[in-house]
């Protein structure tokens, strides 16, 4: 009986120190472990993952940065070849601009000679001037054909509206005949080229007679009457 009574005791302490074991390990289970020193948080982990994402693009993000460039590329071609031909254009049609305008001093001159010949005293009603005055309009229309052919145009102005594209006003002179505005003197004419103003043409526009004058010559006459 005692040996019984011993063995159970002692089956009893067995069970009792395991139990004891157990929740030990249980308790140890249920604490919180503390994260290793150096482990970043949630967010720097995410961070660092998008870092390395695009450090390391895939297959298909290469190929659309890839024919993002070449479609870049190409259009920048296209318009580097567009101002190419478009300044290519400019050289040939107006490449002569300035000498087209340096030129048209010629006309100028023998405009003005002309005039000065005319108004001569001395030299009116001669044969010498009236042979002189036709070189000088066979003189001025070569040159003018010549500036036709090479798409010089003079401008046209007389009888027409002012025109600030083409037309410059020197003075107003009255006119009761002319609606205002319209061209009715030319100091210099006027070119184009191509579809280029070469220089406008200097030009005296009409404008209504003023009404002062015969509310001057009303107030005399009723001064006289008095």
């Amino acid at each position: 009986m005692e040996k019984e009574k011993s063995h159970n005791k002692s089956s009893v302490d067995e069970n009792l120190e395991a139990e004891s074991i157990k929740g030990d390990v249980d308790e140890n289970e249920n604490k919180i472990q503390p994260q290793p020193e150096g482990l970043p948080p949630d967010e720097e982990i995410t961070s660092t993952k998008i870092e390395k994402e695009k450090e390391n693009p895939t297959p298909e993000e290469k190929i659309a940065e890839l024919e993002d460039k070449i479609a870049r590329t190409f259009a920048e071609m296209e318009n580097q070849r567009r101002r190419f031909e478009k300044e290519k254009e400019d050289a040939y049609e107006y490449g002569g601009f300035v000498f087209a305008k340096e030129a048209l001093n010629l006309i100028d001159n023998l405009e003005r000679s002309k005039q000065i010949l005319q108004n001569d005293e001395t030299l009116k009603n001669s044969d010498a001037l009236k042979k002189t005055i036709e070189h000088f309009e066979i003189i001025h229309k070569d040159l003018i054909s010549i500036f036709l052919k090479n798409n010089i145009k003079p401008i046209e102005s007389l009888g027409k509206k002012l025109d600030p594209n083409f037309h410059q006003a020197m003075m107003e002179i009255e006119d009761d005949h002319k609606e205002p505005g319209t061209i009715i003197q030319e100091i210099q004419k006027g070119f184009t080229i191509k579809d280029r103003l070469l220089r406008p043409s200097l030009v005296g526009v009409s404008k209504k007679p003023s009404k002062e004058p015969e509310k001057d010559e009303k107030n005399e006459e009723n001064l006289d009457k008095k």
